[in-house]
């Protein structure tokens, strides 16, 4: 039997089948690439074979300190961070089923912010790894409460919470302005920590997180089903029996735990959730099965492709927030016209 071509196969053509299949293979060898430029490049630039020796048999030359002490803790926080802002990403706009939204739709990173501010002005604490819980604990409470107030009157819908999102947001933007305005302690530790940068990191920071990244990916991905029934409509997905409330729960628990790990650890870093679900979903389909896995890795390959260019720049004046901030709006806009923004 002669089959065609574009036969549909499990819902995708053989073509979008293999159009995922070396898309997936590509950004593997990308991630594989960045990660060896990752722990290569910066003000020195390091042979690769005395990286290799820095990893598996280190002799406490300089070399050695500098890849095993700086430049491999920063490589896995950016991994980790990027993994996790790219699945929530894909979770945000698959929840609110709007193509602009970003993880800190749901007030998160306002909520990490705020919590941040509160631990320097009030409690003094001017170290990373010790403002960290605060920041962890902000997006917690601040996820929770825009669920709660989007769940006024009713189920909360995408609608619903991306407006409890927007106005959570805008009252915690406000009291961060006004407590860092009025403590220049406090504002110069804000500056630092919301620019967005995965350098000057200890192994610590990473460990501190990777237990909440990995709940809330394995969360993540198991929200992928329930989100290809909503995205045919609350209606329909009650009809074929999906729990929605349960859904969202889960969802929104899940993006709570990437964006406030990410955000704690590394400060807000802009645009690497809005832009790389789309590139996923370029890669894989309208599958959220595919899309959550794949903005993962995605999202890992573009942040630490960005931070290895701000070295390559300027390893002093920009970290990978602003990096990011100045690339990503081009891109968007690049893919925007392209191919016009997915109806979610």
């Amino acid at each position: 039997m002669i089959t065609a071509p574009n036969t549909v196969r499990g819902g995708i053509s053989d073509a979008g089948a293999r159009r995922r299949r070396v898309g997936i293979t590509l950004l593997g060898i990308a991630l594989l690439f960045v990660v060896a430029a990752s722990v290569a490049i910066g003000s020195r630039t390091i042979p690769l074979d005395q990286v290799w020796a820095a990893l598996v048999d280190p002799s406490g030359t300089e070399s050695d300190d500098i890849v095993r002490a700086l430049r491999l803790p920063r490589t896995v926080l950016g991994l980790l961070a990027g993994a996790g802002l790219g699945a929530a990403g894909a979770l945000m706009q698959g929840h609110t089923r709007n193509p602009l939204a970003d993880p800190g739709i749901l007030g998160v990173t306002q909520g990490a912010a705020f919590a941040t501010v509160v631990a320097v002005v009030l409690f003094g604490i001017r170290d990373l790894e010790g403002f960290i819980w605060f920041g962890f604990a902000g997006a917690l409470i601040a996820s929770v409460v825009v669920f709660a107030l989007g769940s006024i009157g009713g189920g909360a819908s995408p609608v619903t919470l991306a407006m409890a999102g927007a106005a959570v947001t805008a009252l915690l933007s406000g009291l961060v302005s006004a407590v860092v305005l009025a403590n220049r302690a406090g504002m110069e530790v804000y500056r630092f920590w919301q620019v967005g940068s995965i350098a000057a990191r200890e192994y610590s920071v990473s460990g501190q997180v990777a237990p909440f990244l990995l709940v809330g990916i394995v969360l993540a991905l198991a929200n992928a089903r329930g989100l290809n029934i909503l995205a045919l409509g609350d209606d329909m997905a009650r009809s074929l029996g999906q729990n929605i409330r349960r859904t969202r729960i889960v969802g929104v628990l899940a993006i709570t735990l990437l964006t406030g790990a990410v955000v704690a650890a590394c400060g807000p870093i802009a645009f690497l959730g809005l832009i790389v679900p789309h590139l996923a979903r370029f890669i894989t389909g309208p599958d959220y099965r595919w899309i959550v896995p794949v903005s993962a890795l995605t999202g890992a390959t573009l942040l630490l492709a960005a931070d290895v260019l701000c070295r390559v720049v300027s390893s002093d004046s920009f970290e990978v927030g602003i990096m990011l901030a100045v690339l990503g709006a081009p891109v968007f806009i690049w893919l925007v016209r392209r191919k016009g923004l997915i109806r979610l």
